[in-house]
């Protein structure tokens, strides 16, 4: 399942409202220890374009 967001979250990176949108999805579907390697793929792979997207969603 994570393999799986990883690939859509890349598809809908040009778009920050719809990245959004699957990002809270993911966090919603996905365990707690995949919930933290989503985390860190997504700050190691978008920090300088939806940095404060990440930090809204992960604000747990």
């Amino acid at each position: 399942m994570l393999d799986y967001v990883k690939t859509i979250l890349s598809k809908v990176s040009f778009d920050p409202s719809l990245f959004e949108k699957e990002l809270r999805k993911a966090i919603g579907s996905l365990l707690n220890n995949e919930i933290h390697e989503l985390k860190a793929w997504c700050y190691r792979n978008y920090s300088k374009t939806h940095q404060p997207i990440l930090n809204r969603c992960f604000a747990v």
